[in-house]
């Protein structure tokens, strides 16, 4: 059974197109191994009850000769914070608690014309705010590589269930590294793409306000060829979500490692990461290095401002907005998490004055960094200062700083590639953050697919 549960979803997919194996199987085996560690992670929290269904009529179709698309009955599971129709979709937040949309979030959506089969929801933070997986309706996510660890946040069910072996891919969200820190934690592949790439139609948090262009929806997965297979599916307008751009996507397997120039830097001046991630960023920048790329240790000068704009814009409204949400969904007990957020906003609101003021300090960041990259391809660094953190640690206003470095990058809206290079001393894995310049995300997946075949990628958990 683990041979089809460990398998990437690009395999799976080809062999049940050649009828190496049924949809069915890989269904059942997946719903099996589900349930054997499921009990112990807290990942999936709701099913899909058609799974079993939706697969023997993929078989039934292939028997008939018809293909769906490219990803023909492998099975998914999908974030919270996404609405599936049909299917429980809370955000996390007690309001919506049994709510059931009507219609499917954009992305899941081209997920099923591209033939997957949804095996059910992961858990994610109240409102996706948090980098701790936990709230009031389903409790905390652990870790498979530890059960003391958190998972990360706020894709910690997607991560946590996808390293165990019971999903090859899901659908993640990030406005702060709730795609990255989580893949990081687990030991997974994850992608966040550039900004105006993928819809957030049919997102918990709908797409509008400052803090907008900080929200990003991109595939967590096993394997970095599952995140270049699912981007494009994902990916164009849906004539809803009005910043996304009609780029095209280039091909990873175009792209020349050894023609490349990249940046290196371990420590970002805020918060100096530990000495296993600062060794792994180094090993994984040595084996690009090998390759004929040209690395060179390099840092943007502007990392003091990251926390204080991402604060200020996320902040400037005294929490109003998040206010509004809670009544939109008719929440009235709250987690902590959100209730610590409110409570810190009420002292950063400002006057429409002082954030035109900061809006302009953002964009003379956002040109700074991108005066930096003109000289790079990619930025190879941390995801974080620390590796998977103890149930509740998030809380600690000290370990925060530790989050600047994927924070960053929702700021430039740059993509970045998440990918396991290392292990610590205690067992968790690390993971590599490659940065690339805007709408190339074929560089940052060609080097993380190198990275992962070099350094081991993701390894199995002792579940």
């Amino acid at each position: 059974m683990k041979e089809l549960t460990y398998m990437s979803a690009t395999r799976l997919a080809d062999s049940i197109r050649k009828k190496e194996v049924s949809s069915e199987e890989v269904i059942n085996a997946n719903l099996e191994r589900i349930e054997e560690v499921n009990p112990r992670i807290n990942a999936v929290v709701q099913f899909a009850d058609t799974a079993i269904d939706r697969a023997r009529e993929a078989d039934s179709a292939l028997a008939r000769g018809e293909i769906k698309g490219p990803l023909h009955g492998v099975p998914m599971t999908i974030k919270d914070n996404l609405d599936t129709a049909g299917v429980i979709s809370t955000g996390g937040t007690m309001g919506r608690a049994s709510f059931i949309p009507e219609k499917d979030a954009t992305v899941v959506a081209r997920m099923y014309e591209a033939g997957a089969i949804l095996l059910g929801k992961t858990n994610t933070p109240e409102f996706t705010l948090s980098f701790e997986t936990d709230n009031l309706i389903y409790g905390r996510t652990s870790n498979p590589y530890d059960l003391s660890r958190s998972s990360g946040g706020s894709s910690g069910g997607a991560a946590a269930i996808i390293a165990a072996g019971g999903s090859p891919m899901d659908i993640g969200s990030d406005a702060a590294g709730s795609i990255r820190f989580p893949t990081h934690c687990c030991g997974t592949a994850g992608i966040k793409p550039t900004a105006g790439r993928v819809p957030r139609t049919g997102h918990i948090v709908p797409a509008a306000g400052p803090a907008d262009a900080f929200n990003h929806i991109g595939p967590i997965a096993r394997f970095v060829e599952d995140l270049a297979l699912i981007l494009p599916i994902i990916s164009g307008p849906d004539w809803y979500d009005q910043t996304v751009v009609p780029m095209p996507i280039n091909d990873p397997d175009l792209v020349d490692l050894k023609a490349l120039r990249a940046a290196l830097y371990t420590d970002n001046g805020l918060m100096t990461p530990t000495r296993d991630i600062v060794d792994t960023v180094n090993s994984a920048a040595k084996a690009l290095s090998d390759t004929g790329m040209a690395v060179e240790e390099a840092r943007p000068n502007v990392f003091d401002q990251v926390m204080e704009i991402f604060f200020g814009i996320t902040g400037a409204d005294g929490g109003s907005r998040l206010k509004s949400l809670l009544r939109e969904y008719g929440t009235t007990d709250i987690h902590p998490s959100i209730r610590r957020l409110i409570e810190r906003a009420a002292s950063r609101s400002m006057s429409a004055t002082d954030l035109t003021d900061l809006w302009t300090r953002w964009d003379i960041f956002k040109s700074d960094m991108l005066s930096f990259m003109e000289q790079y391809d990619l930025i190879i660094c941390p995801v974080c200062a620390l590796t998977a953190l103890e149930h509740g640690a998030t809380a600690d206003p000290g370990k925060f700083i530790g989050f600047s470095y994927t924070t960053t990058y929702n700021l430039t809206g740059w993509p970045c590639v998440v990918v396991r290079c290392g292990t610590s001393a205690d067992g968790l894995p690390i993971g590599v953050q490659i940065v690339a310049r805007p709408w190339r995300e074929d560089v940052a997946l060609a080097a993380g697919r190198y990275l992962e075949k070099q350094l081991g990628g993701w390894q199995p958990p002792p579940l």
